[in-house]
């Protein structure tokens, strides 16, 4: 009998989290003008000090534009589709300890539902 709480052909990740690192050169509104990169940088260690990285566990990733720029700068964490505006380093540290570690959404940080770009 076959197990079908199980996927056949799990993820090799259990969760990536992407970080718009865009920037606009014409000087449009984007993530880059909000401190993402050292956002992602600061997220990249925090995931690694923690334990999380790796198979089966947490990827960050850099991205480009993800068309979300009124929320910006933004993450998105996936298999979830969780979509956050953080501002600083402690917010990273929650989205961090909260959802990556704990699968407990930040409510506080979600990006509004209707803003794009």
């Amino acid at each position: 009998m076959t197990d079908t709480t199980t996927p056949t052909a799990p993820g090799y990740f259990a969760r990536h989290i992407f970080f718009c690192l865009n920037e606009r050169p014409n000087g449009e509104a984007c993530c880059a003008q909000h401190g993402a990169k050292a956002a992602f940088e600061h997220c990249k260690a925090l995931v690694k000090e923690a334990g999380l990285a790796g198979p089966g566990q947490v990827r960050v990733n850099k991205a480009g534009c993800l068309d979300r720029c009124a929320g910006g700068p933004v993450a998105v964490v996936y298999p979830e589709g969780t979509w956050y505006s953080y501002v600083d380093a402690s917010d990273i540290d929650e989205i961090v300890e909260s959802h990556l570690k704990n699968g407990q959404v930040v409510e506080r940080l979600l990006t509004p539902a209707e803003l794009g770009r």
